[in-house]
């Protein structure tokens, strides 16, 4: 989708259920949100993925001249503003770890936590990144392709489907995007800001980076009280691509630790999926006869069934549905087709669905069902 940000007409590709925790993934430079596509692909079972392509790059307008991490920052807090998005993890790439750092220093109620992958509070040398602007404005892309991808990626990576992929997004920048961004870098410092960030923070860096080496990462580490680092063996600048498996599982076990507590899991997921103000109602009217058993359905149910990461909250969704249709229980049918608002799951899912309920628990089942639906449909905003 297209979405109007400040003074850009900003490309976004939003994924996973609507009720669901918010991960905000920022890309690096010279490429565009396709960099995280293994991440997104996985996160989106539990998560709600926000994927800008930032300021001069992917299909986000370009802006002539330089720009700043501040404005880069800017415009994706814009962006959670326009989407309706209060909170959300954070996560940036290279300089999408700068304007992830920048984020969390303007905005930081709003940030849950903070993932810095190959990335720094500066990116020396300044002399360099105006260099690289002058030629791309003079030259075209072509002009650093070779010498970028052997810093993106380990050599034996440079012949996979994935360096090629990385190539066709570094030459498919516009040059004046990319020479803003690399502006931005010559000129960015964020340590002090930095240094006062206190959200959970994790810290990846592929061994073989040169670009933002493990000196830079251990610096990040060092500045951010309480921060966890974590090095990514086999891997250079742009990890995402060149190891997906071992990011994805950091990021994961990052921001879903395991679960301690079920009772506060559960009613995590449950305010999430039923709603605030229906859980807050039943909370509300709960009396000491029916207390056990609500902490039981919030711990057993919720806490134990919901949060287990072997089925994505859309298809968990549908299988309640189809369960409750078939054993006609329809006031919980009502409360959950409410929900699916909040879990990803459409009316034409639903729909499909109720046709496998008639075919294996009966017409009567599925066509009481199939009028619950629609008359709930109806009333809900599309």
């Amino acid at each position: 989708m297209f979405i109007r940000v400040n003074d850009l007409d900003m490309h976004v590709l939003v994924g996973g259920p609507p009720g669901a925790p918010c991960i905000v993934l920022l890309h690096s430079l010279g490429t565009n949100l396709h960099v995280w596509d293994p991440q997104a692909a996985a996160l989106a079972r539990s998560f709600r993925v926000i994927r800008p392509d930032l300021r001069g790059h992917g299909l986000t307008t370009v802006t002539a001249g330089a720009t700043t991490i501040a404005t880069l920052a800017r415009d994706v807090i814009s962006l959670l503003e326009t989407l309706g998005i209060t909170e959300a993890h954070v996560c940036g790439l290279s300089i999408g770890g700068m304007v992830a750092q920048s984020v969390a220093a303007q905005v930081p109620d709003r940030v849950t936590s903070l993932i810095l992958c190959d990335t720094a509070m500066a990116i020396p040398t300044a002399e360099s990144w105006r260099a690289r602007a002058v030629a791309v404005r003079a030259h075209g892309m072509g002009a650093i392709a070779d010498g970028v991808m052997a810093r993106w990626v380990t050599e034996p990576f440079l012949d996979s489907p994935q360096a090629a992929g990385l190539r066709a997004m570094l030459l498919r920048t516009d040059p004046e995007g990319y020479a803003s961004g690399a502006l931005a870098i010559a000129v960015a410092d964020l340590a002090e800001d930095t240094a006062r960030l206190s959200m959970p923070t994790l810290i990846l860096v592929g061994d073989e980076d040169v670009s933002t080496p493990p000196a830079y990462a251990r610096a990040m580490h060092a500045a951010i009280a309480g921060s966890e680092l974590q090095i990514i063996e086999g891997a250079a600048h742009i990890p995402t691509l060149e190891r997906p498996e071992a990011v994805t599982a950091a990021i994961r076990a990052f921001i879903t630790p395991e679960i301690t507590d079920f009772y506060d899991a559960g009613m995590a997921v449950r305010r999430q999926v039923l709603g605030e103000a229906h859980v807050q109602r039943s909370l509300d009217a709960m009396t000491e006869f029916d207390a056990p058993f609500q902490e039981f359905i919030t711990r057993t149910a919720w806490g134990g069934v919901w949060t287990r990461p072997g089925l994505d909250r859309r298809t968990r969704s549908i299988l309640v549905l189809a369960i409750l249709a078939s054993l006609g229980h329809h006031e919980e049918f009502r409360l959950h087709v409410r929900a699916s608002r909040n879990t990803g799951a459409t009316p034409g899912d639903i729909s499909e669905m109720l046709i496998q309920v008639a075919a294996y628990a009966g017409i009567p089942a599925a066509n009481s069902a199939v009028r619950i639906a629609k008359e709930l449909f109806s009333e809900m905003p599309s």
